[in-house]
């Protein structure tokens, strides 16, 4: 974490998690982008109490994730996550392997690594982290495999009952005050909004931070939700919105588009009240390149999950877990995504019993009342058996930092600012 700690840009992913809160820290190890088993997660951290291992089951779990292709900077340290999760269900009585399936950024690609996992990995359960994971929904709910993850890609998560998002079922074609809240409370005045054509969420999302800003009494100067996906070719987009006189800026994008825009807006003279960005904090930060910690300086981030900051049992937990599986640097937002969705997995493996099948771990996992990020999401929970699908997730919470030098502090009333779902507010699907 970056607690006063000096930042070193490395490669890692798209961020908000963690790394030992008592040592300096460096960049995040990277996951090999073919598909391979890991070897299962026996060790348990020191002073554990321990269940021997196999003996509540051994499950093979498919991580779904954009290992190649323009999503990886954002997903592919998802493997990471997991494999730290693994290390908590070992000392649960879990013995957890895992396959890879690389989507390579592609809606056809991730059809066929998923019905690789289940034809020839024969996979207990699936945990995603891709922006593309729709392109293989059909068929993972067809075979009644259990999905876990984050719904970062489209409404697939709401109506499919074998898929379970550790974020709640969002609908992002709604809207919720949140995002309006927190640009009033930074002191902004008019918002540019951008979001990717290739992923619904994204669109929607930008779409939806535009009219959440506009029932807070502010302005929209610029909004584009059919940008290029990873695309750094920012320059026109940024001189649309200095015409438009925005003087806050949001996106639903990764953090090389992101930091881009961000340099670009500046370089035109255009002075940000607010740039907030739902990823690049942590090591997401390290792994955007040359120049990343400069385009950050100033930036608000925002995450669902407790910032390492915090310094919370949660975050320690974690830290502990990914430097068993040698991450030893600051987390990023896809080691969050896939340790969070292991703790839902251990949590839906201990409600169904020993040697759970399938069917059976979707039973446990849908009467899930009480989710809570194993600690991260703080006070707050999520519930697996609500599937009406709203704006707000858990309760429209959000924790929001500060980038400063090398140093990420806390935002005074963000940490969390919670929202509500704004009634009769929604945007266009997208298509």
């Amino acid at each position: 974490m970056f607690n006063g700690r000096k930042v070193v840009v490395l490669a890692a992913t798209v961020a908000v998690a963690a790394a030992a809160c008592s040592s300096s820290k460096g960049s995040s190890s990277s996951s090999s982008a073919a598909a391979t088993s890991a070897a299962p997660a026996t060790t348990a951290a020191a002073g554990a109490t321990t269940v021997a291992p196999g003996s509540n089951g051994t499950y093979t779990i498919g991580i779904l994730t954009d290992a190649t292709g323009p999503a990886a900077s954002g997903n592919k340290t998802s493997v990471q996550g997991v494999q730290a999760g693994a290390e908590i269900a070992a000392q649960e009585g879990y013995t957890i392997k895992t396959v890879v399936g690389d989507t390579q950024t592609s809606p056809s690609a991730a059809l066929s690594a998923a019905q690789k996992m289940v034809t020839e990995d024969h996979v207990d359960a699936v945990i995603s982290v891709s922006a593309l994971a729709f392109g293989a929904a059909a068929y993972l709910t067809s075979q009644n495999v259990p999905v876990i993850g984050v719904a970062e890609d489209g409404p697939e998560w709401i109506a499919s009952k074998n898929m379970f998002s550790v974020f709640g079922f969002l609908d992002t074609t709604k809207v919720s005050t949140t995002l309006g809240s927190l640009f009033k409370l930074l002191g902004a005045t008019t918002i540019g909004s951008l979001g990717y054509s290739i992923s619904p969420s994204s669109a929607e999302s930008a779409k939806a931070s535009a009219v959440s800003a506009q029932e807070a009494g502010l302005k929209v100067g610029y909004l584009d939700y059919s940008f290029q996906f990873g695309s750094t070719n920012v320059q026109p987009i940024a001189l649309a919105m200095k015409n438009g006189g925005v003087d806050a800026f949001t996106a639903s994008v990764d953090p090389n588009t992101g930091f881009a825009m961000i340099t670009a807006l500046r370089n035109l003279g255009v002075n940000l009240k607010a740039a907030v960005l739902p990823t690049g904090y942590g090591g997401d930060l390290q792994q955007a390149g040359p120049g990343a910690l400069q385009s950050a300086q100033g930036v608000y981030f925002y995450t669902s999950f407790e910032p390492f900051e915090m310094n919370t049992p949660a975050t320690q937990k974690m830290a502990a877990a990914l430097k068993t599986v040698g991450v030893t640097g600051d987390p990023t937002y896809a080691e969050y995504a896939g340790y969070t969705s292991m703790a839902l997995l251990i949590d839906g493996l201990q409600a169904a019993g020993p040697h759970a099948t399938k069917a059976q771990l979707i039973t446990a996992l849908s009467g899930i009342t009480n989710f809570d990020a194993a600690g991260l999401f703080g006070t707050h929970t999520l519930s697996m058996a609500d599937r009406a699908a709203s704006a707000v997730g858990v309760d429209g919470c959000e924790y929001v930092v500060r980038l400063s030098g090398s140093t990420f502090d806390l935002v005074p009333g963000a940490d969390p600012i919670c929202g509500t779902e704004i009634p009769g507010k929604t945007v266009t699907p997208a298509t």
